[in-house]
């Protein structure tokens, strides 16, 4: 059975830090690429960054410079590293392990605020 199990998500001032994680099971982690979206209140799915197994990264022009994706293939975890936050940045965030954001966790909720 796949798991992804998000969690690191909580309220954090404007100009904060996070670090999400992703914990995975029931599949073969090291050889997928993996992605972090989130959804914002009244809003669709917005993808944020992708890894692919190599390492390589691409991120969403209103996260890059300021987010950081990264993998642990020992650990099969995703991680996401938020900096200088912002209250746009508010909104549940998942990793999912399928293109179309399709099979993903149950999400971790972000809220920045002052």
């Amino acid at each position: 059975e796949v798991q992804l199990v998000e969690s690191g998500g909580g309220l954090v001032q404007p100009g904060g830090s996070l670090r999400l994680s992703c914990a995975t099971s029931g599949f073969i982690f090291s050889t997928r690429p993996m992605h972090w979206v989130r959804q914002a209140p009244g809003k669709g799915l917005e993808w944020v960054s992708t890894i692919n197994s190599g390492g390589t990264t691409w991120y969403a022009d209103s996260v890059k410079g300021r987010f950081t994706i990264s993998r642990s293939n020992a650990k099969s975890t995703l991680y996401l590293q938020l900096n200088s936050v912002k209250t746009e940045d508010t909104a549940m965030y998942y990793c999912a392990k399928d293109s179309q954001y399709v099979e993903r966790g149950q999400g971790t909720q972000v809220t920045v605020s002052s």
